[in-house]
């Protein structure tokens, strides 16, 4: 079974809802047979490679909110985190583009690291304040989770999994995705949001349950696997 996961490293609730993911996957009776692929999505494809100024005014502006509103809304994501084990810390956050890092992840997955990166990144930018549009820190990151470090700078300076990515968004577009995390189990049936994991379980499970068995039709001529012909 394939659960796609459209995400930004630069969402909050993308990283809460990995980890409440994660304790779904793992309760999940069939998890050996899930495959799960993260797929890209910018939710500023036009911001610049840092912004300036502080966040919660940032915030303030962009919803028509007080600065005191943003900071509750900083205070109930901050404590959402700490609910999953996770330290977000906010205050030292860079914001700015992350396309550059969701290349990287498409880099990983090519050697079977796409979820080791996409953790890596989400920790080191909601954790460590580091920015994801930075390619000596992306490179950095790369290599600690077991890269190599010549084919990541090359790929940085190149336009290598840009379609990808672009590719990826347009399918988010298709199936009608504009907010992050999406779950999409076999392309059949999803869920928006960082919903709790007995939500993100039942999920699992009516796509499992969702699964059509192959039809045989019998008759013709054949081998069985006791090597009758």
């Amino acid at each position: 079974m394939d659960v796609e996961i459209w995400s930004d490293i630069a969402c909050p609730w993308c990283y809460i809802g990995k980890r409440r993911f994660e304790a779904a996957l793992a309760e999940f009776e069939h998890r050996d047979d899930v495959r799960v692929t993260w797929r890209s999505f910018e939710l500023d494809p036009s911001a610049p490679a840092e912004r300036e100024g502080d966040r919660a005014t940032r915030l303030a502006e962009k919803y028509g909110i007080t600065a005191e509103r943003a900071k509750e809304m900083e205070r109930t994501v901050t404590d959402a985190a700490a609910g999953e084990g996770l330290d977000f810390r906010l205050d030292i956050q860079r914001s700015g583009a992350t396309f550059d890092g969701h290349r990287v992840v498409h880099l990983a997955a090519e050697h079977g690291l796409q979820d080791a990166m996409k953790e890596r990144l989400l920790h080191a930018y909601f954790g460590e304040g580091q920015l994801m549009s930075d390619h000596e820190t992306l490179v950095r990151l790369a290599v600690e989770v077991g890269l190599d470090e010549d084919e990541v700078r090359q790929m940085l300076v190149s336009d290598r999994f840009a379609d990808e990515v672009r590719g990826d968004e347009r399918l988010a577009g298709q199936f009608g995705i504009s907010a992050v995390p999406t779950f999409v189990v076999d392309r059949a049936i999803g869920a928006s949001g960082a919903h709790p994991p007995e939500a993100l379980m039942q999920l699992l499970r009516q796509g499992w349950e969702r699964r059509q068995p192959v039809t045989v039709i019998a008759g013709g001529e054949s081998c069985d696997v006791d090597g009758n012909c």
